[in-house]
C-alpha cells in the first residue's frame, strides 16, 4: 500500500468533514475562514505550489492531484465528506459538473462560492470586446496580425496553436513547469512568456503591454481576484482593445459570493 493511502486512510479516522474545492484565491480565504472555528476540511489542489496557498492547521488536510469520476465515490468515503464546498476557478467545468453530480447522487449538501463579477458599469468601456467563448474569437479576425498578449490559462493554448503564423502571440502564465511546458508546446518562444500570479499591479501591467507593443489582449472574466478590473482599467488608458471570454454557464444547486455565508453552510453541516 501506498504512502499516500495509508496517510488518506488515517485521516479519514477524524470523522466529518468538508470537501473544499480549492486551487484559488477565494478557496484560501475560505480555509482560513474554517479554520478559525476548527472546522474540519479536507482541500483538493491539482499542483503542489498550490499548497502554499493554504494555513498549517489541525483541522486542515491538503489532498493534491487530480480527481475523476472513477475515484471520487471513493474519496468522498474515505474522507468521510459530509458538504461540498466549491471554490475552484469560474472556468474549471469538469471539477465543479463532477462534484454536482455527485452531491445529487449521493445527497450531499453543496454550495458553489462564486467570486464576484467586475461591475457591470465597466462594460460600458468601449475598449471592452465581450465575446461568449474561444471558438468565437478563433472564428473571427479579430487575432489577424495583432501583437496579442494572452492571460486566459495554460490549458486554453493548443487552441492558439495555428495562430503562432498569424499574428504574434505573447502570454503571461503562471509561475510552473506546467504551465511553461504547455506554452513550449503551443509554440510559444521564451521571450513571448512571462510567469506572474495575478492579480498584477496596474503599472506592471501598462510597462508589459508597452514592453511587447501590445495591441490586443485576451483575458477572461475572473473577477478581481484574476485581476480584470484592472485589466480593464489599463485597456482604457492605453486604448488597447481587451477581449473577454464571458464566464460559462453552469446550473449551480445554490452559490454564494459571501465568506460568512459559505462558513455558516459548513457549520450547519458539520453540527
Amino acid at each position: 500500500m501506498s504512502v499516500e493511502r495509508l496517510m488518506t486512510l488515517a485521516a479519514s479516522c477524524f470523522g466529518d468533514r468538508v470537501w473544499l474545492i480549492g486551487g484559488t484565491q477565494e478557496s484560501a480565504q475560505l480555509s482560513v475562514a474554517l479554520s478559525r472555528f476548527q472546522l474540519p476540511c479536507i482541500v483538493t489542489v491539482t499542483t503542489e505550489s498550490a499548497k502554499a496557498l493554504y494555513p498549517i492547521t489541525q483541522s486542515l488536510q491538503i489532498w493534491v492531484g487530480r480527481l475523476d469520476v472513477t475515484h471520487l465515490e471513493e474519496f468522498l468515503q474515505e474522507q468521510g465528506i459530509v458538504a461540498i464546498l466549491d471554490a475552484s476557478h469560474p472556468y474549471a467545468l469538469e471539477i465543479s459538473k463532477m462534484a454536482i453530480a455527485i452531491s445529487l447522487h449521493r445527497q450531499i449538501p453543496y454550495l458553489r462560492y462564486e467570486r464576484p463579477a467586475v461591475d457591470a458599469e465597466i462594460d460600458n468601456n468601449q475598449q471592452v470586446i465581450r465575446l461568449d467563448s474561444f471558438e468565437t474569437l478563433l472564428t473571427g479576425d479579430y487575432l489577424q496580425e495583432q501583437r496579442v498578449l494572452l492571460t486566459i490559462g495554460y490549458r486554453n493554448f493548443p487552441l492558439f496553436r495555428p495562430w503562432q503564423e498569424k499574428s504574434t502571440l505573447f502570454a503571461r502564465i503562471l509561475p510552473s513547469v506546467t504551465a511553461m511546458d504547455a506554452a513550449y508546446a503551443a509554440g510559444f518562444a521564451p521571450d513571448r512568456l512571462i510567469a506572474l500570479r495575478p492579480p498584477v499591479p496596474a503599472e506592471l501591467e501598462k510597462a508589459l503591454w508597452h514592453h511587447w507593443k501590445i495591441s490586443l489582449v485576451v483575458t477572461k472574466a475572473s473577477g478581481t481576484a484574476g485581476g480584470e478590473d484592472v485589466k480593464r482599467r489599463v485597456a482604457t488608458e492605453l486604448g488597447i482593445p481587451l477581449v473577454v471570454i464571458t464566464r460559462p454557464e453552469v446550473a449551480y444547486p445554490q452559490q454564494t459570493s459571501d465568506i460568512e455565508a459559505a462558513v455558516e453552510f459548513c457549520r450547519y453541516h458539520l453540527k
